[in-house]
């Protein structure tokens, strides 16, 4: 070894090269190898929507540098391996970590690998495993409970099950175990009595401090067979009183159904007759092929509560009655999962649109009415404004102004070939501005609401258009706490994050995911949805569909056809496609507010 080093040295004063630069690669022969070919197993054996290929290349560290993403290194060695959120997938490879043996961190959170979890054996110095939110399935190893510096364990969100080990590292803090399937009783550890009932929740068949102590299973009693019963023979007389029913049921049943016949006829006569009187009144084709229909007047007089007058919460709107509601040609505008929505044309000449609400007639009549005084107080140009509202047990209105020309659902995508003007760049960015500055707004106004709007998609976003300009309002806003079960919820845009799928807790954040999902609708054409096959224009998942299409290569392939030919906003889009990915980050934490993104959105439209 002396002998190559006065080689080296000698070289070096030959070519004027420094000697550390000759030390710096027998550092890296040396402390590199076994570490890099671990990692390497990982980067050759899973999927990502990283490419590690091109970039796990060269030595992991270089000193206490490193340019893998994901790897942090102190004196030549592999210290921390974090990849989170990268859609990572497949099992880990067996044992690839052996060699990584000063690991202090491993996390693979919000990822989707599957397979058993990995064998930390000997990795004596690892303080934090956090591999929640993925697909492990199998029993924890019992080399875990042997690694003396753990601080940090979280399998929250797998497929785990079997038993928990007695992990009693007194340095262990933050430990999780919920959502899974493990079964039995929770052991009696000193370390595992300090954590609450969050970190053991949800699982199969758990028991014990905090949760539910275990039943002590009963001794099963003994069994004593019976004698057998003896033979049952009917007496005479029985006999007799059972052929007395029986003719007696007979007489009964000839006589009830000819009485049942006349009864059905009845039934169907005043059914077909009272069809063609109400017909006249209720139905009728209106123009441009709407359907139109009256709003309902059933028990109008009868019940007490419908006397009570609309509550108005604009002095300048003219004051109209509930009578005239209900006189109002009415034209159906959308039917969603929580009610109708009508243009009501009143006698008076006035135009507003009414939303005739479902799934919430199980409320408390105090909490609608605070929660549309809530509402009805927004004034914004951004939003839709409530004028007024109704509530009795039967039915629940809300009306809104009426903004004539459309949704941006229609206007992005129907229609499209040839002969259709399409919606150019210019006013594409205008209408996301105006959504930002609609959905900002309602945060500031609602901050208790845990998520304001929560119904954010293209459908809910009217646009008023006037010549060349448009103008975005948001509507159908303020209604989660109206919703008595998650349940009904998940019908609302919020259903689609990730947050909500993985039954975690709501924010305001989850409303900066929809709207992510609008901006990457706008900028791309598609439609963000259940999926159509042969349908090129329906994804699944549009921000995975762009985050992989990103990933490859910053192509316009993924924006619009109908403005690819406007070359000069190129840059504006893609720098908004990678605001849009931001906001649908997994990782709720890591989305900008809304506050945020319309500082960014307002500096855009200042270099236009």
């Amino acid at each position: 070894m002396t002998l190559i080093l006065y080689i080296f040295l000698a070289a070096a004063l030959l070519l004027h090269v420094p000697f550390s630069t000759f030390v710096i690669s027998i550092n890296i022969d040396v402390f590199r190898t076994e570490e890099r070919d671990a990692l390497l197993q990982l980067r050759d054996s899973m999927t990502s929507s990283l490419d590690l290929h091109s970039n796990w290349t060269g030595p992991p560290c270089i000193a206490n540098f490193s340019r893998w993403v994901g790897v942090v290194c102190s004196d030549w060695h592999v210290i921390h391996l974090v990849l989170e959120g990268i859609q990572l997938s497949g099992p880990l490879p067996p044992a690839f970590l052996h060699n990584v043996s000063l690991l202090t961190k491993l996390s693979f959170r919000n990822n989707s690998v599957s397979g058993p979890l990995p064998n930390l054996n000997n990795l004596v110095l690892l303080e934090s495993v956090l591999l929640s939110y993925n697909r492990f399935t199998g029993s924890i190893p019992p080399e875990y409970i042997e690694l003396p510096n753990l601080k940090e364990l979280e399998f929250q969100q797998n497929y785990l099950e079997g038993q928990i080990p007695p992990f009693d590292q007194h340095n262990l803090t933050d430990f999780n175990v919920s959502y899974n399937y493990f079964q039995g009783s929770i052991p009696r550890t000193e370390t595992l009595r300090r954590f609450p009932e969050s970190s053991y929740g949800h699982n199969l068949d758990l028991c014990g401090f905090p949760l539910e102590p275990c039943s002590a299973p009963s001794p099963a009693p003994a069994i004593i067979s019976p004698p057998p019963p003896p033979p049952i023979r009917p007496r005479q007389d029985e006999r007799k009183k059972l052929e007395i029913w029986i003719v007696v049921l007979i007489a009964a049943l000839a006589a009830f159904v000819p009485l049942l016949v006349v009864f059905v006829l009845v039934c169907c006569y005043k059914k077909v007759h009272g069809k063609e009187t109400a017909k006249e009144p209720q139905s009728g084709v209106g123009p441009g092929g709407w359907t139109e229909k009256k709003l309902s007047h059933s028990q109008s007089s009868k019940d007490p509560e419908r006397r009570v007058e609309l509550e108005f919460f604009d002095r300048n709107i003219p004051v109209f009655d509930l009578d005239d509601l209900l006189r109002a040609s009415a034209e159906v505008l959308g039917k969603g999962k929580h009610g109708t929505t009508y243009k009501a044309n009143l006698e008076s000449g006035e135009v507003v649109a009414v939303k005739s609400l479902k799934n919430i007639n199980g409320l408390i009549k105090k909490e609608f009415i605070q929660q549309m005084q809530l509402l009805g107080k927004l004034r914004h140009e951004n939003l839709v404004q409530i004028i007024s509202f109704y509530n009795s047990k039967e039915e629940k209105l809300v009306v809104y102004e009426f903004v004539p020309t459309g949704n941006l659902f229609e206007l992005l995508h129907e229609n499209r070939g040839i002969g259709r003007v399409p919606l150019n760049w210019a006013a594409r960015l205008t209408i996301i501005k105006d959504i930002a500055k609609g959905l900002e707004f309602l945060h500031r106004s609602l901050p208790s609401h845990k998520v304001p709007h929560a119904n954010l998609k293209a459908s809910n976003v009217l646009i008023h258009q006037d010549g060349q300009s448009y103008c975005a309002k948001l509507t159908n806003y303020g209604f989660l706490p109206l919703l008595p079960s998650r349940k009904l919820s998940q019908r609302l845009a919020i259903g689609r994050s990730p947050e909500f799928s993985q039954g975690k807790k709501l924010t305001h954040k989850t409303d900066v995911y929809c709207f992510g999902i609008i901006l990457l609708e706008v900028i791309t054409g598609r439609i963000p949805g259940e999926g159509s096959p042969g349908n090129d224009e329906i994804v699944e998942d549009l921000s995975d569909w762009v985050r992989t299409v990103v990933n490859n290569d910053w192509s316009t392939d993924i924006l619009d056809v109908e403005i690819l030919t406007t070359r000069e906003g190129h840059d504006e889009m893609l720098k908004l496609i990678e605001m849009a990915l931001q906001c649908t980050d997994v990782t709720p934490k890591t989305r900008p507010k809304m506050s945020e993104i319309l500082r960014r959105l307002e500096e855009i439209e200042l270099r236009n």
